[in-house]
């Protein structure tokens, strides 16, 4: 970023967070698809596997002789086109939010320079917002990776939903347009724990600018590449209970098959209801299911997108909202 650019610069400047977010969106898709189909799977079909290994050999051993380690990338392409679109709405309306509230006084001096810095609160309340304004965007996108990736099946004919557009052709047809954004709800409520992920990510990023002149002393994007995969611990921490409930009322009715005609649907259950039943069923920990393959890529898959993120800002010469 340039060191001198202020709140107040031209207009073009704020498309850059959009621009930086697709580099995150594809570098999340690329490191982190992998181990998210394990989670979904863990999620969505409770009592099928032991554990997370136990669920990555077994896609292995059943799937991989069609597929090959592609296996782990079933409902890839919805994420590769999505994940970009998504981070480029979260990412690039983070940025917009950041520079509103800055311009909007929620500020603090920053030690030593006394430059204006958006507050810590700041920084979370920007991140719930472009994580519910994201939610436009996510929620089909993630309805249909959650489709695709619990086709076991290893011949395509033989599977429900062929590929993404066939899963988008049914959905409509049975559900219309709107049967896209199933579990919408349960997406809003994932998606406000970006709240964490921006706050803690703020956090770190300050505790590392504290270490200058140390022999502990990093490089920026050091900071960045830690900063991301520490906050995404956070984030999942605190979203993973969400994230169980999204899942499963995208996936309904599975693991019954997705009907042929819209009579045989049945009505969906609400986030309320889907909180119980998993409740019911599993008590507490049935909320946290997929947690270990989710830290597995959380580090790996946030740290490499916040690098790449930030590191296009600075490149781009965005508009500072962080001063250390």
């Amino acid at each position: 970023m340039a060191a001198d650019a202020g709140a107040s610069d031209s207009s073009h400047i704020r498309i850059v967070g959009a621009v930086a977010g697709i580099g995150s969106g594809l570098t999340k898709v690329t490191v982190g698809h992998g181990f998210d189909t394990i989670k979904t799977r863990l999620q969505c079909s409770p009592g099928t596997y032991r554990n997370a290994f136990d669920a990555f050999l077994t896609i292995i051993r059943k799937e991989a002789r069609l597929f090959g380690p592609l296996a782990l990338y079933k409902g890839a392409t919805p994420p590769a086109v999505g994940w970009a679109a998504i981070d480029s709405l979260l990412m690039g309306s983070l940025h917009n939010y950041r520079l509103f509230l800055v311009r909007n006084g929620m500020t603090e001096s920053t030690p030593v320079s006394g430059i204006p810095r958006l507050t810590m609160l700041g920084h979370g309340i920007a991140g719930l917002a472009a994580g519910i304004t994201s939610t436009v965007i996510a929620t089909p996108i993630e309805h249909l990776k959650v489709k695709l990736q619990l086709q076991s099946q290893r011949a395509i004919s033989d599977r429900q939903f062929k590929g993404p557009v066939d899963c988008i052709r049914q959905i409509w047809r049975i559900q219309g347009p709107l049967g896209l954004w199933s579990g919408f709800t349960g997406s809003v409520a994932f998606r406000c724990n970006f709240f964490w992920m921006f706050l803690s990510f703020e956090g770190f990023m300050r505790a590392f600018s504290s270490l200058k002149g140390t022999p502990f002393e990093m490089s920026i994007g050091t900071a960045n590449f830690l900063s991301g995969g520490l906050g995404a611990f956070v984030f999942w921490t605190m979203a993973m209970p969400a994230d169980n409930i999204k899942n499963r009322m995208m996936s309904y009715p599975y693991p019954l098959s997705y009907p042929q005609h819209s009579s045989e649907l049945g009505r969906a259950p609400s986030l309320r209801e889907t909180a119980r039943s998993i409740h019911a069923q599993h008590g507490l920990p049935g909320f946290f299911r997929g947690l270990g393959p989710c830290f597995l890529r959380a580090f790996p898959t946030n740290a490499c997108a916040f690098l790449v993120y930030e590191g296009m800002l600075r490149g781009f010469g965005a508009e500072k909202t962080r001063h250390s």
